[in-house]
């Protein structure tokens, strides 16, 4: 049973930086790609970067604030934040998939990230 759990995820004031986490079960990071989406109350769901076959991708509206990084020995993924702003807030999952970042097979619960201004 594939399982994504999110954690790092809490309340920062605007400027502060998180680091989430994903722990990864069922499944090798060296045969999946792996993204970082979030979506705030009312939005729709929004891509923030991807982890794929030695390539990152990255949604233009991070301006570098955010990086993307994994450790296959402990089947974690990582989302550095840094910068945050109070828009940045919203519940933030990760994705696993085969055909990363073009499609994503198995999603995390979410965590939820507030930054207040």
């Amino acid at each position: 049973q594939v399982q994504l759990v999110e954690h790092g995820g809490g309340t920062v004031r605007a400027g502060g930086s998180l680091r989430l986490s994903c722990a990864v079960s069922g499944l090798s990071l060296t045969d999946y790609g792996m993204g970082w989406f979030r979506q705030a109350p009312g939005a729709d769901h929004e891509f923030i970067a991807a982890l794929a076959w030695g390539l990152t991708r990255y949604a233009d509206s991070e301006e570098g604030r955010f990086t993307i990084s994994k450790d296959n020995a402990k089947n974690t993924v990582y989302l550095q934040m840094n910068s945050l702003k109070p828009s940045d807030t919203a519940v933030y999952y990760c994705a696993a998939g085969r055909n990363a970042p073009l499609s994503w097979d198995y999603w995390g619960q979410g965590t939820q990230v507030t930054v207040s201004p």
